[in-house]
């Protein structure tokens, strides 16, 4: 006769000696995904996402080795693809010092409006440069908040590749910007 705790594990879709090492594991789990990401919070987080991942995952055929290298290389995958995306945020985002010094002014000088008129008129330039394909998946996804699946669906590609057409957008239109203001500055 099996124990309570053994048929929950199973009635759960994880196979009990699965539970019982990725238990047994946790802590070494943890500090995999911390030396990756950098913290033990998240790398707290990685591996109760983990756990769900293996929740779900037919192991059972898998021998007890098979299962524990699979685990690890589920947690060590996820956390490189949340480094990877932290990186990536910090790349194309400001600081929260940067958003508290934005001014909001509702009656804009006329010159203010001219720069930002200016700016749009860049960027239409810029997206104007770039191949239809990319410049749809940019516009669809940040002028038009389509997610980037559903835009990858359309388009028949994968929504790694939009979210690469989305970057290599955003990268074009702001380079072009900068190089245009410094052209702007020299003549000026």
């Amino acid at each position: 006769m099996q124990k309570q705790g053994s048929v929950d594990c199973l009635a759960n879709g994880l196979h009990a000696p699965s539970l019982q090492a990725f238990l047994e594991h946790r802590s070494v789990l943890v500090k995999t995904a911390a030396r990756i990401t950098g913290c033990h919070y998240r790398a707290e987080d990685i591996v109760q996402d983990a756990y769900f991942r293996l929740e779900s995952a037919p192991l059972v055929s898998l021998s007890f080795k098979a299962q524990i290298s699979y685990m690890f290389r589920t947690v060590r995958n996820l956390a490189i693809d949340h480094y990877r995306k932290q990186v990536l945020e910090r790349r194309y985002s400001g600081s929260e010092a940067e958003g508290l010094e934005v001014e909001i002014n509702e009656s804009a000088s006329p010159e203010a409006t001219h720069i930002h008129q200016e700016t749009l008129d860049m960027l239409e330039g810029a997206l104007g440069q770039l191949p239809k394909r990319t410049r749809y998946a940019f516009e669809m996804y940040r002028l038009h908040g389509v997610p980037q699946k559903e835009i990858a669906k359309e388009l028949g590609v994968s929504p790694t590749l939009v979210n690469f057409m989305v970057r290599d957008a955003l990268v074009h239109c702001r380079k072009t910007v900068e190089a245009e203001r410094a052209r702007l500055d020299k003549t000026a």
